[in-house]
C-alpha cells in the first residue's frame, strides 16, 4: 500500500512545525535509532542545531500524527479498494491530505455505516426518482412518482421522503459541503448555555452560564471546560446556532441548483434536511469535540507548566525537617527526619479542637527541637492548617527558638501514604505517619519526592479530571522526565522513582540499579552501570550523563559531560598542560579563548561547539543544581491574621498555583488570596495570560486590592 518516502515526511513535519529541515531530518533519525528527548536536546545539539526540548517533542508528536496517518491512509485505500470504488483520482486525493479531518470528510461516502433511511429507500428502489429529482425539468410530477409506489411505497409523500432521505445523505458525505459548513460554524457560529432546573449540590458553580452566550471564536479554553462539566453533571444544556441560510445557500450554488427543476421544491426540501438533521448535528459534535481537543491542550499545558514548576522548586538542604500533618480529631502527626530525608522518629500531638491539649502538644515539639536540632518546620496546608500553623508561631515566640517555619502544599501526600511506593519504603508505619514523611521530604528535595505521587494529585491543575486522561498522563510524564533529567539524578541514593525517569531507563532496570546498589555498595564509576543487569551500550548512552556519582573515582562523574566525552576533556588538559581534575584552571582557560582560538581547539580536539560548551560550563561548577538559581520560599516565623490586614498593605506571597484567569498566591492566610488577571501588569501594560508573568513557587510583592470579610477571601494586585 501507500509509501511516504523519508523526505517527504521529514519536509512535512519541517512545514507543520516551522522548523528548519535540516535539524527536523538529523531529530527524526536520532529518534528513530532510540534516542530520547532529553538526550538529543543535551547530547546532540551538534546535530540537531541546537534544537531544544521542546521543539524535539514537538517533531517528535509531529512524526507520531503523520505515521498515524499514513496507518489511517492504507486502512482506507484498502477499504475502499475491497468495494471497488477506488478511482485514480479518489486514490491521488487520499494520498495527498494532510488533515485527519479532511481525510475522513473523503472516506465517509465509502465508510461501511448501519442501515439508514436512505439505504432503505435506496433498496425500495427510490434512487432513480432521487436522481430524477436532481436532472428533471419537464414531465408529469403525478405520474413520475406513481411510477415509484410499489408493495414498499404507498404513497407519493412516502417517496418524496425516500428520495430526499438519499439526497440529503448524498449531501452530508459531500467533502467540499462539509468543509465549507465546518469551516462557516467554526467562524460564525455561536454556542448558548442555559441551566437546568435541578437540585444537583454544584449547580450554583454555573450560575455564570445561566443565559450565556458567547462566538466560537472567542469562548477561552476554561470557559468550554466549564459548560462541558456542567453538560455532563446534568446542569446545563447547550447548543451550537448557525447562519442556516448561508449554508443552505452554499449548498445550492455547489449543486447548481435551478429553479427550472420539475421537483426544485423537493431538492430544496432534501437540501434542508440534511443541514438541519445531518450536517448541523454531525457538524455541531465536531466542532465541539475540537474545542474540546483545544481546551485540553490549553489546560494540559498550564499543568504542565505549572508542575514543572513545582518539581524545580529549590530544595532546602542540610537540615533536619520537622514534618506535621495537621487534624482535629486525630491530632496531627509528627515526623522528624534528618538531613538526607532519612526518618527518624514519629509522634501525635493535640492542640487543636476538640481535645486542645496544647501544653502536652508544646512539651512534645519542644522535646523533639532540642533531641533532633530542628530548624525548620514543614506545616502541610489542609485540614486543621491554620490552628496548627497559629501553635507552632505562638511556641516560636513564646520560647524565643531558632527555628522557621513553612506552610507546605499537602497534594498527594495522602495519595502517596496508601500507596505501594510508600508501603514498601516505610512497612512498620501506618498510612497516616507515612503522610507527614512526605510533608518534611518534599520541602528538602521536591522533586526527588513529589516524583513519587501521581502528578495529577498535586493540586496545581484546573478542570484535570476533566481533560483527556491520556494527553493529561503523557505530557505529565513527560514533564516529570524533563526535569528529572535537567537536574540530574545521584545514583547511589536515588529512589527507584526517580531513577526510572532517567533518561533511557524504566521501573524495571531502575529496580536492578537499587538492587545492584544494595548487593554491591555504592557505585564507584559510571562505567560499572554496564554491570547491572539490563544495561547494555545503548542503554548506558543514554542514561549515563543524567547519573551523578559525588566522590566517585573520576570527579567527570559528577558532572553533566557525557563518558563520550570524557577523552575530549583529557585532550583539552593536555592542550593547556593542566591536571583534568584540576576542574577550576581548566575551566579558567578555556572560558578566556578569543573566539577563533575557540575555533582552533574545537576543531583540534574534534568537537562540536555545544559540547566543547557544556564542558566548559560543567568544569566551572562540577556537580551544580540548575535549582540553586531560584528564590527559596518564604521561611515565618509568625502569623499573619485576616484582621491584621488592610487594602492597600503590600506583603510578600508564593504563588501556589497558575491558571487562565490568574493566580492563587499564599500570603500566610488560612486560604490562598486571589490574584486575578486583570490586576496584573507587565512594564505598566496589563497582560492577558498569567502565565507570561507568574510560576508556581514565585514569590512575588502583592498589594491588598479588596478584603470580604464574610466569605474571609483576599483580592491582590501586582505591586
Amino acid at each position: 500500500m501507500l509509501q511516504v518516502e523519508r523526505t517527504v515526511l521529514v519536509q512535512n513535519i519541517a512545514r507543520r512545525t516551522q522548523l528548519p529541515y535540516a535539524s527536523v531530518n538529523a531529530t527524526v533519525q536520532l529518534l528513530e535509532m532510540g534516542c530520547t528527548v532529553p538526550f538529543i536536546a543535551r547530547y546532540r545539539k551538534g546535530q540537531t542545531g541546537n534544537m531544544d526540548e521542546d521543539q524535539i517533542r514537538q517533531i517528535q508528536k509531529t512524526l507520531g500524527y503523520y505515521k498515524e496517518l499514513l496507518d489511517r491512509k492504507n486502512t482506507i485505500l484498502r477499504t475502499i479498494e475491497d468495494q471497488g470504488k477506488l478511482t485514480p483520482e479518489l486514490k491521488r486525493q487520499i494520498e495527498l491530505c494532510d488533515d485527519a479531518t479532511e481525510l475522513e470528510d473523503l472516506y465517509l461516502p465509502y465508510k461501511p455505516k448501519r442501515k439508514t433511511k436512505a439505504s432503505i429507500a435506496l433498496e425500495q428502489g427510490l434512487g432513480p426518482l432521487a436522481e430524477i429529482f436532481k436532472t428533471a425539468t419537464s414531465g408529469n410530477k403525478d405520474e413520475i412518482l406513481r411510477s415509484f409506489i410499489n408493495g414498499e411505497i404507498c404513497t407519493r409523500k412516502e417517496a418524496i421522503q425516500g428520495a430526499q432521505y438519499i439526497l440529503a445523505e448524498e449531501i452530508t458525505e459531500n467533502a467540499k459541503i462539509r468543509a465549507y459548513l465546518r469551516n462557516v460554524l467554526q467562524n460564525q457560529g455561536k454556542i448558548h448555555s442555559s441551566k437546568k432546573k435541578t437540585d444537583h449540590k454544584d449547580a450554583f458553580k454555573f450560575d455564570i452560564y445561566d443565559g450565556f452566550t458567547i462566538e466560537l471564536t472567542k469562548i477561552k479554553p476554561y470557559q468550554i471546560l466549564a459548560i462541558n462539566r456542567g453538560e455532563q453533571l446534568g446542569i446545563l444544556s447547550v447548543n451550537i446556532s448557525a447562519p442556516e441560510q448561508e449554508m443552505l445557500s452554499y449548498i445550492e450554488r455547489t449543486l447548481d441548483l435551478k429553479k427550472n427543476l420539475l421537483f426544485y421544491q423537493e431538492y430544496c426540501g432534501a437540501i434542508e434536511l440534511a443541514v438541519s438533521r445531518y450536517l448541523k448535528p454531525s457538524l455541531e459534535r465536531e466542532i465541539r469535540k475540537m474545542l474540546t481537543e483545544v481546551a485540553d491542550v490549553h489546560a494540559v499545558k498550564i499543568f504542565s507548566q505549572n508542575l514543572r514548576n513545582l518539581l524545580l522548586q529549590p530544595p532546602i538542604a542540610g537540615v533536619v525537617v520537622m514534618g506535621i500533618d495537621p487534624g482535629y480529631a486525630s491530632g496531627c502527626k509528627v515526623a522528624i527526619v534528618d538531613e538526607q530525608g532519612t526518618y527518624l522518629c514519629g509522634d501525635v500531638i493535640y492542640p487543636t479542637p476538640p481535645k486542645n491539649l496544647v501544653n502536652e502538644a508544646e512539651q512534645t515539639i519542644l522535646s523533639l527541637i532540642e533531641r533532633f536540632q530542628v530548624k525548620l518546620i514543614a506545616i502541610g496546608n489542609g485540614t486543621a492548617s491554620r490552628e496548627t500553623e497559629i501553635f507552632i508561631a505562638n511556641l516560636i515566640q513564646k520560647n524565643n527558638l531558632n527555628v522557621k517555619y513553612l506552610i507546605v502544599s499537602e497534594a498527594g501526600a495522602s495519595v502517596y501514604s496508601a500507596s505501594e511506593i510508600a508501603k514498601k519504603e516505610f512497612p512498620h508505619l501506618d498510612a497516616a505517619q507515612r503522610g507527614n514523611i512526605s510533608i518534611a521530604r518534599r520541602v528538602q528535595d521536591p522533586l526527588a519526592e513529589l516524583v513519587k505521587i501521581d502528578p495529577k494529585s498535586l493540586g496545581v491543575g484546573l478542570y484535570q479530571h476533566d481533560v483527556d486522561q491520556a494527553l493529561l498522563a503523557s505530557e505529565l510524564e513527560a514533564v516529570v522526565e524533563s526535569c528529572v533529567n535537567e537536574v540530574g539524578v545521584e545514583l547511589n541514593t536515588a529512589s527507584v522513582q526517580l531513577l526510572s525517569f532517567v533518561s533511557g531507563l524504566n521501573q524495571r532496570l531502575a529496580e536492578e540499579i537499587v538492587k545492584y546498589r544494595t548487593q554491591n555498595g555504592p557505585f564507584t564509576s559510571r562505567q560499572e552501570l554496564l554491570e547491572v543487569r539490563g544495561i547494555g551500550e545503548k542503554t548506558f548512552e543514554q542514561c549515563a550523563g543524567f547519573l551523578r556519582i559525588r566522590n566517585g573515582k573520576n570527579p567527570l562523574d559528577n558532572t553533566s559531560i557525557h563518558p563520550e566525552a570524557y577523552e575530549h576533556v583529557q585532550k583539552l588538559a593536555q592542550l593547556f598542560k593542566i591536571e583534568p581534575s584540576n576542574f577550576k584552571l581548566l575551566s579558567a582557560a578555556l572560558q578566556t579563548l578569543s573566539p577563533q582560538k575557540k575555533k582552533e581547539i574545537i576543531q583540534i580536539v574534534d568537537l562540536d561547539e555545544p559540547t566543547f560548551d557544556l564542558i566548559v560550563q560543567n568544569l566551572a561548577k562540577p556537580g551544580r543544581d540548575p535549582r540553586e538559581d531560584i528564590p527559596g520560599p518564604i521561611l515565618r516565623s509568625d502569623v499573619l491574621k485576616l484582621e491584621d490586614l488592610k487594602e492597600g498593605m503590600v506583603l510578600k506571597g508564593t504563588v501556589r498555583n497558575v491558571v487562565d484567569f490568574g493566580a492563587f498566591v499564599d500570603i500566610g492566610l488560612k486560604n490562598d488570596a486571589l490574584l486575578h488577571v486583570s490586576k496584573m501588569s507587565k512594564n505598566g501594560r496589563f497582560i492577558k495570560n498569567p502565565l507570561a508573568l507568574l510560576e508556581v513557587g514565585d514569590v512575588v510583592d502583592v498589594v491588598i486590592d479588596k478584603i470580604e470579610w464574610e466569605k474571609e477571601r483576599v483580592a491582590l494586585a501586582l505591586a
